[in-house]
């Protein structure tokens, strides 16, 4: 039997909630999991096997940036580790927001040391960076497809004007859903002015600062201090990031990644969407494996598939019944 061909998409922020809590039994004592709880041990930080084995989950402890953020990481590489190498062929990997980091852990770009390190601190920086005046700003999610994840002329008219706030920016194009960043007030303006979708949207994201916009250039500007471009090895993986482009597992200049990963992905807007579509395209996998923790990229990556009308996807319908068939695209761990 031959194996199947794979991309592996890599979960962001937010992906741990309570639902989530306890995920990570499985991988308790693994060396992998050890390894990452040693790194924390050593710079100060509650381990993830103690905080994921806690006897209650504690929003205040668990949603905490430097610690919710470890908790996704480690998910996401112990079950990437223990993808069966016999059954698939992971043939490229790529993330959503923070998934970037999992990623190049994922590709070996980074060691468990450093990519633990690493993580740790982006969390820590990117929420308590200073902003603009020492305001850290937030985020906002909403719809722009309708029930049946096609266009919706309004909703994508709506997020175009609320673009227009002074102070807002677009942050995530996350499939069917647009994320968008910004000052305080330019995000208070925002929920006011978007039209209501759901009895649910648009919806602030709780405890999420303005990612992936100029409000974080403090936090990029401290992590290209600190990290050095010889914190980077060489791709074993191919990985597609943010914006669409190819990191390819042959020799890569690894200042170039390394302004990327710490300038251009943490302030300017992160491209999910066209990440998933130049993972598809370029690549052809027989099936995109998608990471935990939760499952919340499943409806992100199937509308980004609609809109290129991948498989011949033309709406939720086709998805749906693709996903109930004998060969379903996706795979969520």
């Amino acid at each position: 039997m031959s194996k199947k061909t794979a991309v592996v998409i890599c979960p962001g922020r937010g992906t741990y909630q309570k639902n989530e809590f306890g995920c990570l039994k499985p991988f308790y004592d693994s060396a992998l999991l050890n390894q990452i709880d040693r790194v924390r041990a050593q710079l100060g930080l509650e381990t993830v096997s103690a905080l994921d084995s806690a006897d209650k989950y504690l929003p205040a402890r668990h949603q905490l940036p430097v610690n919710n953020a470890a908790l996704i990481y480690a998910a996401g590489l112990c079950q990437f580790n223990a993808i069966n190498p016999d059954e698939y062929e992971v043939v490229a990997v790529t993330g959503n927001s923070m998934g970037w980091y999992t990623a190049l852990s994922c590709a070996g770009v980074w060691d468990v040391d450093s990519g633990t390190e690493i993580m740790s601190a982006m969390a820590g920086l990117t929420a308590n960076c200073k902003g603009i005046n020492g305001d850290t700003g937030g985020q906002l999610i909403y719809p722009v497809l309708n029930e049946h994840w096609q266009p919706d002329a309004t909703r994508l008219a709506a997020v175009a004007a609320a673009l227009n706030i002074p102070g807002m920016y677009r942050s995530i194009q996350y499939g069917g859903y647009a994320v968008l960043s910004g000052t305080t007030p330019a995000v208070k303006q925002a929920l006011a002015q978007l039209p209501p979708v759901d009895e649910r949207f648009p919806m602030q994201l709780a405890g999420h600062s303005a990612f992936h916009s100029p409000l974080m250039q403090d936090a990029s500007d401290q992590a290209l201090a600190r990290f050095s471009a010889e914190y980077f090895n060489q791709p074993k993986l191919p990985l597609i990031d943010g914006q669409g482009h190819i990191w390819p597992d042959l020799p890569v200049n690894p200042e170039l990644l390394r302004y990327y990963t710490f300038q251009s992905q943490v302030s300017s807007d992160y491209d999910f969407k066209t990440a998933v579509q130049v993972a598809v395209r370029e690549f052809a996998p027989d099936q995109l494996i998608l990471l935990g923790p939760g499952t919340a990229l499943g409806g992100a990556v199937a509308q980004s598939l609609i809109e290129i009308n991948w498989h011949c996807l033309s709406c939720k319908a086709d998805f749906t019944a693709l996903q109930a068939s004998d060969s379903p695209f996706l795979l969520q761990l």
